[in-house]
């Protein structure tokens, strides 16, 4: 009888072992890890405007081996970073995620809420538990991210970590079931998080923090790359359209970082190269010391790289600090790229680099230059617009604000002896009457409005009814909602803002380029469809067909 067990238990063990192959073969193939790289105010163009002096293992590897969806762009208005970053990972839109502007006003109590704002957490990091850049979270999402659908799909086996200067571009591309976001303080100089994710920092990023590297990189100054003469892409680095860096009194090359650090504290890295550095440093001991791409389930690390925005804004888009800052990016994602070959694998981790949004040339330059554009001062106009409407309803400060393109009614203000209805009409009569008004439209009406049906569509996507004015106003081209005539901005629904670089590269990923148009919430879907998971809950995008081969 024991004999018999015996016989009968080798056998089965040897059917075990044959079948071992089998059940391996069906596994379900997946990529060790998936990297989104998000360059905030990257334009599309800026792919092939240096591209002459790109290396060959940067930008050009993404181009020569991954696929470029060329004709990538936004599907809502405003065009901000909290938004991008939102609609990048939800795959949604402001109406559906709830994410309206990197700040928003919540109609029914007239307050003013920044994107990822959260005083039910405490700082994790650096200062006490009520430090208020610490006191973030992704609450204020209201849909899943493909990072959350990642969790939901492993049963919270993948790992997910966000890194970013900013918070809400490390906060909100992890989603609410992250392990860890991490950001960068500029008082301390330090990366921190909040309690949404752990009590205290992992010993690593205490040891990462340590380092000091913000002041080791300003302690190097800016300089170009290359001799200064070569910068044929740029205007004059002596030019009238850059903003001083607080504490100077001039914004040509060498930049005395070293200097300025000692008035204006480490946040200064994130307005230099020196920004996307650090980042992708940290994002390199994200992936070492969690063992990313280490694990049976695929991770996702989510990497938002800011510096360009804030060199964009403070220098323009076509400054000699903008070009400066795309050739050290370039190296900069070589040296990443060939870590990640070298740590997680070639053809073992698939990456897609993209943007938030894009920027608009400096409104002076184009002048300059004799091409059609403007500053609207928003402050001066909603000052205006309420004198406008004392002589009709005699009350003041009907209007709260205009930030976000759109009309915010101060709701206190609006008595029962006030037609809604007719303070919305004036309103769009006076800024029928503005020359540099291209349109004004009821957002709640947006689709009976007579007007061109890609900006109609970018209303509506952009429309949350909770979060945003009750009236949406689209400017001529190149006109902007800034008072400076210096520095650059964006925010509108032109191409210059809306059209933004989409590149993929790695696992499942065949060499090749599509000029279709596609959209920005196509990313998350096509995630979802090379892992094989669920889209996010509230996704309107679809995936993007080439670039699965299909």
């Amino acid at each position: 009888m024991n004999i018999k067990r015996v016989i009968n238990f080798s056998i089965f063990s040897f059917c075990l072992l044959l079948s071992a192959p089998v059940i391996s073969q069906n596994q379900l193939e997946r990529p060790k890890l998936v990297v989104g790289i998000v360059v905030d105010q990257m334009r599309w163009d800026y792919l092939y405007r240096f591209s002459n002096r790109y290396g060959n293992d940067g930008f050009k590897r993404l181009l020569n081996e991954g696929f470029s969806c060329e004709n990538t762009m936004l599907n809502y208005v405003p065009s901000f970073t909290a938004i991008g970053h939102s609609s990048i990972y939800t795959g949604s839109v402001p109406s559906i995620h709830g994410i309206a502007g990197n700040e928003f006003i919540v109609q029914a109590t007239g307050k003013s809420v920044y994107c990822t704002e959260d005083t039910a957490v405490y700082s994790v990091g650096y200062g006490d538990k009520k430090y208020k850049k610490g006191q973030m979270s992704p609450f204020n999402l209201k849909a899943t991210t493909i990072t959350d659908e990642l969790k939901l799909a492993t049963n919270f086996k993948s790992k997910v970590i966000g890194v970013s200067i900013k918070d809400r571009g490390a906060i909100l591309p992890a989603g609410h079931a992250a392990d860890a976001a991490y950001w960068f303080d500029g008082t301390s100089g330090y990366f921190i998080t909040s309690s949404w994710y752990m009590k205290e920092l992992p010993k690593w990023v205490v040891d990462f923090n340590n380092k000091k590297l913000p002041e080791q990189y300003l302690k190097k100054d800016w300089n170009t790359l290359y001799p200064i003469d070569t910068y044929t892409q740029s205007v004059s680095d002596n030019n009238n359209y850059e903003e001083l860096y607080e504490n100077s009194d001039n914004t040509q090359f060498p930049i005395k970082t070293s200097q300025l650090m000692k008035k204006n504290g480490y946040g200064l890295i994130a307005a230099t190269p020196y920004g996307n550095s650090l980042t992708l440093d940290m994002a390199k001991e994200v992936i070492a010391n969690e063992q990313m791409g280490e694990h049976q389930n695929t991770d996702f690390l989510a990497v938002s790289i800011s510096s360009p925005d804030y060199i964009g804004h403070q220098f323009t888009v076509n400054s000699v600090k903008m070009e400066d800052n795309y050739l050290r990016l370039d190296k900069d994602l070589a040296d990443f790229f060939a870590y990640l070959d070298g740590k997680i694998g070639k053809g073992n981790y698939v990456l897609y680099l993209t943007a938030d949004h894009g920027a608009s040339h400096n409104a002076q330059f184009l002048l300059d230059n004799k091409i059609p554009a403007g500053n609207w001062d928003e402050g001066a106009v909603r000052k205006e617009l309420n004198q406008y409407l004392h002589q009709t309803f005699g009350v003041d400060d009907l209007v709260l604000s205009l930030s976000n393109y759109q009309v915010n009614f101060n709701y206190k203000k609006i008595t029962k002896d006030i037609d809604k209805q007719k303070l919305i009409e004036n309103c769009i009569d006076f800024f029928k009457k503005q020359s540099n008004v291209a349109y004004v439209v009821e957002t709640a009406k947006a689709a009976e409005a007579a007007i061109p049906s890609v900006v109609k569509e970018k209303i509506i996507n952009g429309y949350n009814r909770e979060l945003c004015g009750e009236i949406q106003i689209i400017l001529k081209p190149a006109w902007y909602s800034d008072s400076n005539l210096k520095g650059g901005t964006h925010g509108v629904w032109n191409p210059y803002d809306a059209h933004i670089p989409l590149v993929w590269m790695g696992w499942g990923i065949k060499h090749g380029k599509s000029n279709q148009e596609v959209y920005m919430t196509d990313i998350a879907p096509t995630v979802a469809a090379l892992l094989h998971i669920q889209m996010p809950d509230g996704c309107i995008g679809k995936p993007i067909l080439p670039v699965l081969g299909q």
